[in-house]
């Protein structure tokens, strides 16, 4: 199908962007896309331009219909989903190196601590690790900036301390992915600096350059303009993040075939895969045209409808597959900020070849607000949230489940910002997390029930998106204002070190650690030593979906409940059947029939009622007869 003015956004909707783009704005709103569509369904593109021009600016529809005319038509076979695979069976963790454990008393995590800490991950139960950025780097976003691929950070140790980790991690049994960067690269790696230099160079080709002075109004996720100026060249770069992450030019052929080059010669020396940082920022549209004003003022990001479904993105990711991941037989998952459902879909379909799994951040903040929103997060929207994926998306797909990452607050304090229910709350989520149809990606303290840090001061944060924030807030709002509104959404909060015991240091490091640590009693070993506590919820969800298939490959049935707090379902794979009951609100609420089922695990403990307790999650299995 073509789209133009004249197209109805009935069909709009039906297009996996258009899909997207619709619910993604009016999740901003706070408005449901259902109710909505209902509504304004036979209006046209040529209407709806006319209707909100006013506020929606020059451009906006143009832009809408170019990305849906460079998408791929939603045509889906459902894919056997029962197709093994390790990554589907897996429990993943993320390691986030510079807070994990400092193995050598400088203060920062490294490698060499990470190895010390193999076995705690084994004793958890986790079948892989998610190792974020370690490749030698300026630090400026803390190893998102990639300065030489080929080469570990000094800090984090040294390529023959990367080899012994990797031969650890295989001697345990578990898996090791590589966190890799192929959007941009440190302003300091070589092709860049090269590029400067001579305006002959052929690595000229490998960024976006211009001698126009900020030839678009493009804004950085880190603040600002998306374009430095380099007086010594004269010339301006384009830098999506901070201004020494400049990003790659991926039309150009050759610095695609030297990042393929570069990803085997990891896969060659045994790493298991990649997790891809921004992956679907890697094609921009062409000519890097100027963003809807509009756009930019709901998603706080001028420009981003030209490059978070670029027109060559799905040819570069099947690319990449053919030349990368099959020769290897290597896991990938993309990081897609700005996809939904249907755009997560076509990056992960088994049946187009591009992406094994993806991560979409919709479930990270409830309708209308974003990270630095001061509010409370409402879980009954993970019921809202949880069930469609489940129903439009896990019958052909295999969905990544997080709730945490190092770019968003905890979870957990968003749900309980008081504490009144941290380790119920806690096992809540690892209870929807570990028996919902997906993998599930557990980020470094969730098994300890880590909330966020309560910072004192902007001296105390060291993440750059968090200073360059602050000061752009001090510029319109007194600077406590600005504190606190850089508080709500600091990534620093993900970032504090592990708790490994009660000392002054957490126990993870020796020397000044690089940022400040917290101090409580849900450390790594009193969790241990605890058989109620939130790491032996962890273990025991982790052992019951590995000793069965139903949790892993099982089809997955939501059960229609009143009332609507609690969130039921199935997992069901032959005889062996489970059902899930979780209270997703504070309040007391009947327990829905469990007829024919056991309790096996409850965050309460085992006693069984009648009702169910605040955010109370069960697992019960089917009696065998």
């Amino acid at each position: 199908m073509t789209y133009s003015i004249n197209t109805k956004l009935s069909d709009v909707y039906k297009n996996p962007v258009g899909h997207d783009v619709i619910h993604k704005l009016l999740l901003q709103m706070g408005v449901s896309d259902a109710m909505i569509m209902k509504i304004i369904g036979k209006l046209t593109l040529k209407g709806l331009r006319r209707f909100t021009k006013g506020f929606t600016g020059e451009g906006f529809i143009e832009a809408i219909i170019k990305l849906l005319n460079d998408a791929p038509e939603a045509a889906y076979l459902v894919s056997d989903e029962s197709i093994r695979a390790w990554w589907k069976e897996a429990v993943f963790y993320q390691i986030y190196p510079r807070s994990f454990m400092d193995g050598n008393g400088d203060g920062v995590g490294d490698l060499r601590g990470v190895i010390q800490k193999l076995d705690y991950l084994k004793t958890l139960g986790v079948d892989a690790i998610w190792l974020c950025p370690v490749y030698d780097s300026p630090m400026d976003d803390n190893g998102y900036d990639i300065r030489d691929y080929h080469k570990i950070a000094e800090e984090f140790g040294d390529m023959e301390t990367f080899d012994q980790l990797l031969f650890a991690v295989h001697e345990r049994g578990m898996r090791l992915v590589m966190d890799l960067v192929v959007n941009h690269t440190s302003d300091e790696h070589e092709w860049f600096v090269h590029a400067l230099q001579n305006e002959n160079s052929p690595y000229r080709d490998y960024y976006f350059f211009s001698h126009m002075a900020n030839p678009n109004n493009w804004t950085s996720f880190f603040g600002g303009g998306a374009w430095n100026y380099y007086s010594d060249a004269d010339i301006w770069a384009l830098h999506l993040f901070s201004k020494k992450q400049v990003d790659l030019n991926w039309d150009y052929g050759p610095l695609r075939q030297r990042i393929y080059s570069m990803m085997r010669w990891w896969l060659r020396k045994g790493v298991d895969g990649f997790r891809l940082d921004v992956v679907n920022y890697i094609s921009k549209a062409p000519n890097l045209p100027n963003g809807s004003e509009f756009v930019g003022k709901l998603m706080g990001y001028t420009g981003i409808e030209h490059y978070f479904h670029g027109p060559n993105l799905h040819k570069y990711l099947a690319e990449m597959r053919r030349e990368v991941f099959e020769p290897y037989n290597a896991f990938s998952v993309g990081e897609a900020p700005g996809a939904g459902r249907e755009i997560s879909k076509l990056m992960t379909h088994p049946l187009r070849g591009e992406l094994d799994m993806a991560f979409c951040f919709d479930v990270l903040e409830p309708p209308g607000k974003e990270r630095f929103s001061a509010y409370v997060y409402n879980p009954l929207y993970l019921k809202q949230y949880f069930s469609d994926w489940m129903r439009n998306y896990a019958d052909s797909c295999q969905m990544a489940i997080f709730f945490n990452n190092h770019d968003n607050p905890r979870m957990l304090s968003k749900i309980d910002p008081e504490g009144d229910y941290r380790s119920i709350v806690a096992k809540m989520l690892a209870m929807l997390q570990l028996t919902l149809k997906g993998t599930p990606f557990i980020y470094q303290g969730d098994e300890l029930g880590a909330i966020n840090f309560p910072f004192k001061s902007i001296a105390d944060m060291r993440d750059v998106e968090s200073l360059n924030f602050y000061r752009q807030y001090c510029e319109t709002m007194p600077s406590d204002e600005a504190f606190a509104k850089v508080l709500s959404g600091s990534r620093d909060h993900a970032r504090v070190p592990m708790q490994w015991n009660a000392d002054q240091n957490s126990g993870f490091t020796e020397g000044a650690p690089w940022i400040v640590c917290a101090h409580d009693e849900y450390n790594a070993d009193n969790e241990v030593k605890k058989e109620d506590s939130v790491f032996w919820f962890y273990k025991d969800l982790i052992a019951i979906r590995k000793h069965g298939e139903a949790l892993i490959y099982g089809d997955i049935e939501i059960i229609k409940t009143d009332p609507k707090p609690v969130f039921a379902y199935y997992r069901s794979l032959g005889e062996e059947k489970w059902l899930i009951v979780i209270n997703l609100s504070e309040k007391e609420q009947a327990l829905p029939p469990v007829d024919g089922f056991e309790l096996v695990l409850c965050n309460y403990g085992d006693t069984e009622r009648i009702i169910l307790l605040p955010y109370e999650a069960i697992l019960y299995q089917k009696i065998k007869r």
